[in-house]
Formats: C-alpha cells, sequence, structure tokens
C-alpha cells in the first residue's frame, strides 16, 4: 500500500498509553495479560520485523519473490494461524490463511509482502538492516525498506496475535488473511488469489477487512480514519521508432537532429496534452465524465478535518512551501480527496550520466500513475488514456499497462468504522475522518462484488518514509501522545476485541 499512499493524511491518533484507564476490564482483565505479553515478546518481535525487513521481495525486479511468499506463510503458521497455503498467480504467489477461534465473528486481513525498490547510497543505514537509531523529536526509530510500507505496521499485527498465545488468551474473532506480493506494481494478480472458491468463502464470513498501518500524527499523535482509498492506475508511455515512421532506430549523433525526428520531443508533446498548462488538472477526454462530486456529508467530514489539523504543520511534514492554487486549507483538502491526477513519476531517455554525450536517444519512456476517484474505473481510464492519445495523432505512443485498481469506499456506519472509532475513543485517540486516502491500495477487491465487505486502514503508532530513503518506523517514543511499537501491538489486540463487540 502506499502512503500519500501513505503520507499526507495518513492519519494521526493519541496517548502513549495502551488502553484507556478500565478498559482491560471489559475482557476480564484479558488485556492485562496480553499487556504483559506484548512487554514479554518485545526483542522477539522487532527481531521478527528486521530477519523480514533483510527480505527484499520487490515485485518490480521479480527479487526472491517466492522466498517473501514462503516468509510471510511461515509468519502467518507461528502467529497462530492453523493453515497457511502458498497460492499461485500469473504472476507473484499469494498467501492464505485462516485462524479459527471458534468465535462469533471472523476479521480479514490483508497483508502485502512487497516492497518498493531502493538506492542504498541513498540511505543513512542500511536499507536492509533495520538498524535502529535515534530520530530528534521523535524517539528511537528502526529504519529499513518496509518499515513503515507496510511491514512494520503488519508485524504489529502479528506480534499481537504472539502476544495473544503469550498470554494464554484466545483472540475474540476468527482471522482470514490474504496477503500478495505484487501491492507496488499495482496488484495485477491479486483478483486470482481472492477469487479461489476457497479463499471467497472464507472472506465471504468476514464482518470487514483491513490493512494494518502506523498513522498517528507525529505532533499531535491525532489519527484519521479513511472512509475508502483512490484507485490507481500505473502505466508507462513509450516513443520510439517501433511504432512512429520517423525518428532514429538507435542513438545517434545529436547533429543529426536538423533533419531527424526526436523520439524525446514527441514523448514530450504527447505528455503535455494530458494536463492543464500549469501541469495540475487533468485535460484527458471525458476524464471526468464520471467523477462523482463530494457529497454534503464529506464536505462537512473535510471541514472538521480542517478545522483541528494544521496546514503549516502539513506543510513541513510534507516538505513543501506552499498547496496548489494556494487556496484555503479547507479547499486544499477537498482538493486532495476529489480531484483525479496525473503524476510522472519518471522520464528516461538517453544519457543521463557525467558531462554531455551528444546524442539523439531513439527511444523515450515515461512512467505515469494515474489516482482514481468514484465513480472512475481501472479499465476506463486506460481506455481514455488511449483514445485521447490516438484523438490528437499519437497513436504511435505505445502504452504498457503495469497495474491497478479501482477506488475504494466504506460506509461511515459500518461496524468496521465503529470497531476502529471505539478502539480509538478507548486509547484515548482525539480522531477525525476523511472521504477517502489520496493513495491507493487494492481495498476494492473487498469492497467491489463479489467480496462486498466493509475495508480500510486502521492502527495506532507512527512512521514515514513510504518508498523514500531512510523509511522509518517508531519503536521508542519520546512523544507521550505517540505510541510506541508495543503500545501499538496492544492497541490491535484491543481492536480485535472491539470488532468482536460492534454490530
Amino acid at each position: 500500500m502506499e502512503t500519500d499512499r501513505r503520507g499526507l493524511l495518513g492519519g494521526a491518533v493519541a496517548g502513549a498509553a495502551l488502553l484507556a484507564p478500565g478498559a482491560a476490564t471489559a475482557q476480564g482483565g484479558d488485556m492485562d495479560k496480553i499487556r504483559r505479553a506484548v512487554t514479554a515478546g518485545h526483542d522477539e518481535a522487532i527481531a521478527r520485523l528486521r530477519q523480514w525487513i533483510a527480505l527484499p521481495s520487490i515485485a518490480a525486479e521479480n527479487r526472491d519473490m517466492d522466498k517473501g511468499a514462503a516468509m510471510m506463510a511461515q509468519m502467518a503458521r507461528d502467529a497462530g494461524f492453523q493453515q497457511a497455503t502458498i497460492v499461485p498467480t500469473d504472476g507473484a504467489p499469494g498467501v492464505f490463511a485462516t485462524m479459527d477461534n471458534g468465535a462469533a465473528k471472523t476479521l480479514g486481513l490483508y497483508f502485502m509482502y512487497d516492497v518498493k525498490q531502493f538506492e542504498p547510497a541513498e540511505w543513512t543505514s542500511p536499507p536492509l538492516e533495520g538498524r535502529i537509531v535515534d530520530k530528534p523529536g521523535l524517539g528511537k526509530v528502526l529504519v529499513g525498506r518496509g518499515a513503515v510500507n507496510q511491514k512494520g505496521p503488519e508485524s504489529a499485527m502479528l506480534a499481537a496475535l504472539h502476544a495473544f498465545k503469550r498470554a494464554g488468551v484466545k483472540p475474540p474473532v476468527n482471522l482470514v488473511l490474504v496477503a500478495e506480493g505484487e501491492e507496488e506494481i499495482g496488484s495485477p494478480n491479486f483478483k486470482q488469489i481472492v477469487e479461489r472458491p476457497e479463499v471467497l468463502a472464507a472472506l465471504k464470513k468476514c464482518s470487514g477487512v483491513i490493512i494494518p498501518a502506523m498513522w498517528q500524527d507525529p505532533t499531535t499523535g491525532d489519527f484519521t480514519i479513511n472512509l475508502g482509498a483512490k484507485g490507481i492506475v500505473e502505466l508507462e508511455l513509450i516513443a520510439s521508432a517501433d511504432n512512429w515512421d520517423r525518428g532514429p532506430t538507435r542513438d545517434i549523433h545529436s547533429s543529426q537532429k536538423a533533419i531527424i525526428d526526436a523520439p524525446a520531443w514527441r514523448l514530450v508533446k504527447a505528455l503535455d496534452t494530458l494536463v492543464s498548462e500549469d501541469g495540475n488538472t487533468p485535460t484527458i477526454d471525458g476524464w471526468f465524465d464520471k467523477v462523482r462530486p463530494l457529497t454534503a456529508r464529506e464536505k462537512a467530514l473535510i471541514a472538521e478535518s480542517a478545522r483541528v489539523r494544521d496546514s503549516a504543520d502539513a506543510l513541513r511534514q510534507a516538505g513543501v512551501k506552499k498547496w496548489i492554487g494556494e487556496e484555503s486549507w479547507q479547499a486544499t483538502l477537498e482538493r486532495l480527496a476529489a480531484m483525479p491526477t496525473v503524476n510522472i513519476e519518471g522520464l528516461v531517455a538517453g544519457y543521463t550520466g557525467p558531462g554531455g554525450k551528444t546524442i539523439l536517444p531513439a527511444r523515450a519512456t515515461a512512467k505515469l500513475d494515474f489516482r482514481l476517484v468514484p465513480n472512475q474505473t481501472y479499465a476506463d481510464c486506460v481506455a481514455k488514456v488511449r483514445a485521447h492519445l490516438d484523438k490528437r495523432g499519437f497513436k504511435d505512443i505505445a502504452i504498457k499497462v503495469g497495474g491497478g485498481y479501482d477506488p475504494t469506499e466504506t460506509a461511515e456506519d459500518s461496524a468496521l468504522i465503529k470497531a476502529e472509532r471505539a478502539t480509538c475513543e478507548r486509547a484515548g485517540v482525539k480522531t477525525t475522518v476523511y472521504p477517502r486516502l489520496a493513495g491507493s491500495w487494492p481495498g476494492y477487491i473487498f469492497t467491489g462484488a463479489p467480496v462486498s465487505l466493509p475495508a480500510g486502514q486502521f492502527g495506532l503508532g507512527h512512521g514515514n518514509g513510504a518508498h523514500a530513503p531512510d523509511e522509518y518506523l517508531l519503536i521508542e517514543s519520546n512523544n507521550p501522545k505517540v505510541m510506541g511499537y508495543d503500545a501499538a501491538t496492544a492497541v490491535f489486540a484491543d481492536f480485535l476485541y472491539q470488532v468482536a463487540a460492534t454490530s
């Protein structure tokens, strides 16, 4: 899952206390046992997370995918799942696991075991080491690829299940785990896992599905509950002589530009048609035809978020000076929730090393992602990009689709959202509700037919740097408003009780 897939409004929460006073008595003292078990298992949990981070499983590079699935399945078994099987797909394998606790309710868990690529030279700590370092203003953090996206939060959920075992307490819900290894390339084969008869049958018994997260605001400790997430399309646009009767078939001397067309410029011109002059509004034909405007309730939720959150603090956390258009904070948050986007992830053409090489490159590629809002769909948007380019004479620009999925929505009054709010309230957590995450995860697989369940992200604690160098997870917090790893782990345990109790 990405943050921002998981960044700007990734969430916020509170209190360093594991639970509010008196909360443990709701389970006859079981939470006291679980808290002690979490503390006793701390070193083991951190070692398990570090071992997981040491195995990167990068789908974009087809790196260690079988090993990643095997480790995921074994960790599930170790945490108490009675069965965990590796599920083959047309791409990387997935994992399906179940835990029958004889409970009345069942919760679905979505895990991803893959991570984004990394350049070790850009990191201050080795990205696969999971080194624990001091981070000024926060406390001790674990640095590594996958620390917050998504292995750290998932490891805390597993640590909570280990704590149940250590405490001799049976979890209050049954669990169904579905995990994939291709989320970071748009989950192109995840549907194959979910639609297997045995997996679908198990999911249909669930009251909801969550992906574990750790999204407390690092300053206030506040937490935002998202009622959905934007969808995404990831693709490449490629300009070359392969489909064009112009341009070189191989890199040639740049002096030939006087008489030979350049694929790089061809690509630039095609890209320029996709957005407005300032680059901030999609101009693809029909792009907004199916976009559903914000509802009155969604606008009210955003207004409340604007009231309790600080624009200057959000700017600082994002590392920028101004928002697009320099509009009001509320208008900015409305744009974040409602605006579909066209983003260039990367541009590659010719020589980019030291000095110049004076070539006319034969090929130019742009990697793009498109964030989608209700009621846009992945398939329709891919078709619209192709039709838009064709209409403007760019039939030669090749489109290589990587992956993606539709937006997702969950009702505010669903039992899953009620359980999230109840858990935060019991932990003394200040929460707001926001219409949708600006980032993406394949939740539509769960909220759409045939599964048709409420689904979302949940978890306290804090981490940051998803997809970036020095990605980290907070282990020991210096801020009493922000939970460290153990406190966040105990909250996952309490969340299971709230799922069991909420209708």
